[in-house]
């Protein structure tokens, strides 16, 4: 971009590409569409933990690989889980790319400990106050990593939730919180009470990240966690109650390749 926009060009612009891509026709095509398929919130924050996990990749096989997850799961999660129908599965079973049923097992087992104890992960959320941790989401993940550790003899986990905490970018998590938080009532669910979107941190990819620094909202080169949190505080100066409402805004842009328009 040649000519840096105004503060308020810029949010006007965010806006209209956030509401180009914040509709229900976006849902056919993206993972979130897994989770919208239930209505009990312990079969959705299932789904939606899940479907981010393997959210790596293009969209085509991410959908493909989610849908071979339900059908694993007889499109039943919580039963599943608490039936632990995950120990029937042969260990070598790829699920996505370097995603195995091992893996899958080994989430899965401490998720069950998690429901058994707490009923489901929001409720676990709210008891480990992730919402009074000034990033809720890495919080969150530190506290599911000990039960997920603990439910497996001490085995930390080799994939699925990252353990690298103060750098990761924790994407495909604040992805799952997205749509677990957000309630706008359009694409996100906002089924879950236990964090509130004003503390969501954006999703940063290498697509949002590239987009974001074209559009001078983030000057950090790596898309790590220091990324995450510039990025985020500058969204917040747009919509404090609502920043990760632009990560579709920061999706389109990039996806329509509109920066010529711009420059």
């Amino acid at each position: 971009m040649q000519d840096k926009m105004s503060e308020s060009d810029l949010r006007l612009f965010l806006d209209e590409q956030a509401a180009l891509i914040d509709r229900p026709e976006f849902i056919a095509e993206d993972p979130v569409q897994f989770p919208r398929r239930f209505s009990d919130l312990r079969d959705i924050e299932i789904v939606a933990f899940l479907a981010s996990m393997i959210a790596w990749g293009k969209r085509t096989m991410i959908c493909n690989n989610a849908e071979k997850l339900l059908t694993i799961m007889d499109h039943s999660p919580y039963s599943y889980v608490m039936d632990e129908g995950y120990l029937d599965l042969d260990p070598q079973l790829n699920i996505h790319r370097t995603f195995f049923a091992r893996d899958l097992r080994h989430f899965l087992t401490g998720l069950r400990e998690i429901y058994r104890r707490f009923g489901s992960i929001d409720a676990f959320s709210c008891h480990v106050g992730a919402a009074d941790d000034a990033a809720p989401a890495w919080k969150l993940v530190e506290e599911m990593q000990k039960i997920i550790t603990e439910a497996n003899g001490g085995e930390p986990a080799r994939r699925g939730l990252p353990g690298n905490l103060k750098s990761t970018a924790l994407k495909r998590v604040n992805m799952a919180l997205r749509w677990l938080v957000r309630d706008d009532g359009i694409v996100d669910m906002g089924v879950w009470k236990s964090i509130p979107k004003s503390k969501l941190y954006i999703p940063l990819d290498v697509h949002v990240g590239n987009t974001a620094r074209e559009l001078g909202l983030l000057e950090r080169r790596q898309n790590d966690r220091k990324a995450v949190e510039e990025l985020t505080l500058r969204l917040r100066s747009f919509r404090p109650d609502d920043p990760v409402y632009y990560d579709y805004a920061l999706f389109g842009v990039g996806v329509n390749g509109i920066f010529k328009s711009l420059s």
